[in-house]
């Protein structure tokens, strides 16, 4: 099983940390289908230390959820430990977490994300600096590198290691090649042979089979899975079963999809206020949509919704649209 420091997960299956998605509302949801780990989207290490509002709500942890992993990002040293302190001493994640993945401009030209992937020397010094200041067990997520030109995952992962730092989570791709392309394997593979702490393999795991054959052929600790969860928790719990018996679980209906995306939105609702919690929730509603007949119409709907009952009302009509089709099938 998969144990990261003295934290152990049931399984080997693994939420992504996504920056604008893992709140909460999503992470509990995520939990209760089974993922062995859930991560919470990165948060700015100088929002911590300045104790902005925002910043701090996204602090907030049910306790159902853990083991939950707790994402900082930042590009100077002394803003990093201290927030890595805040977390340590003030919240009740388990694993605090440091980004070195994340690709976007707004993030890498303040030295943050993936930018560190360019020197290894820098990230010894972070990392070191992070595990000697805290108790909780650190990890990095990584990306295998900056470009084609500058893959430096296995001395990367290597000088996390020799800093203290627990786990290594790497998604194969590059910075420039963000969420395009193909995910590397082989660099996955290649760095699990080359630390001793555990690596968590990320990257085009979009289904059960995706996850074992990547256990399978790269040696990793557990499996990482992002997208392919989105508005499909289903996803998370379909892949812990098909790793323990080799079995399918069978496809939700849609009546069980809708149930599950209006217990994620009342979730949401209760961490933020409605107005704003059904605008963050119509782009996870159509996620829940995907496969099904004639959604294209109702998300266009879903998109005009203000309100829950506004939204609830869409939701349900669907899936009373949906039901009346198949009766005539039934009999």
């Amino acid at each position: 099983m998969l144990k990261i420091g003295d934290i152990k997960m049931d399984n080997q299956v693994v939420l992504a940390p996504m920056a604008g998605i893992c709140n909460s509302a999503f992470r509990l949801t995520v939990k209760e289908f089974g993922a062995g780990l859930v991560c919470a989207e990165m948060i700015s290490d100088k929002g911590i230390v300045l104790q902005n509002r925002k910043t701090m709500n996204m602090l907030y942890i049910d306790e159902r959820e853990n083991p939950l992993s707790l994402q900082i990002f930042g590009g100077e040293k002394d803003t990093l430990v201290q927030a890595a302190q805040f977390v340590d001493k003030n919240t009740n994640a388990d694993i605090i977490d440091i980004n070195m993945g994340c690709p976007v401009p707004k993030i890498t030209k303040c030295d943050a994300g993936a930018k560190w992937l360019l020197d290894p020397n820098k990230i010894y010094e972070m990392v070191a600096a992070v595990t000697d200041k805290v108790d909780k067990p650190v990890t990095v997520k990584m990306r295998m590198g900056w470009d084609d030109d500058h893959i430096y995952a296995v001395e990367n992962a290597r000088a996390i290691e020799r800093a203290g730092g627990k786990a290594v989570s790497l998604h194969g791709r590059t910075r420039v090649q963000m969420y395009e392309g193909v995910a590397n394997w082989d660099i996955i593979k290649e760095v699990k042979e080359s630390v001793n702490i555990p690596v968590i393999g990320n990257g085009d795991v979009k289904t059960p089979e995706d996850a074992k054959r990547m256990l399978d052929e790269t040696g990793v600790d557990g499996v990482m899975i992002g997208r392919a969860a989105l508005g499909n928790p289903w996803m998370i719990y379909q892949t812990v079963k098909y790793l323990e018996t080799g079995e399918y679980v069978p496809e939700p209906s849609v009546r069980e999809k809708i149930n599950v995306c209006t217990l994620h939105l009342d979730r949401l609702i209760s961490l933020k206020n409605e107005n704003i919690a059904v605008r963050e929730m119509r782009k996870h509603a159509a996620w829940y949509l995907k496969g099904i007949r004639g959604n294209a119409k109702v998300r266009n709907a879903i998109n005009e919704c203000d309100t829950r009952a506004e939204l609830v009302g869409v939701l349900e009509q669907l899936v009373e649209d949906v039901e009346a089709k198949q009766q005539p099938n039934a009999g």
